[in-house]
């Protein structure tokens, strides 16, 4: 099985809308768009994973988690 690097970025949203994070491959490319039900994004952010905000830039996995879990 390939071994795949990718991370998940935090796309702009208003306040009324649902967060929505784009997951980034490890060609640069966009693929797949989802919000924080999806349960392949949910792994990620759980197994440390990389996320970003949506200027760019890392955040821990600590703080990675700890957003997740303030989004409804």
């Amino acid at each position: 099985m390939e071994c795949r690097t990718m991370i998940y970025k935090m796309l702009p949203s208003r306040e009324e809308q649902q967060q929505i994070f784009a997951r980034i491959d490890d060609d640069g490319l966009c693929r797949l768009t989802c919000t924080a039900e999806h349960q392949e994004f949910q792994q990620h952010v759980k197994n440390g994973g990389e996320l970003q905000d949506a200027d760019g830039n890392v955040m821990s996995a600590e703080a990675a988690q700890a957003f997740v879990a303030t989004l409804p």
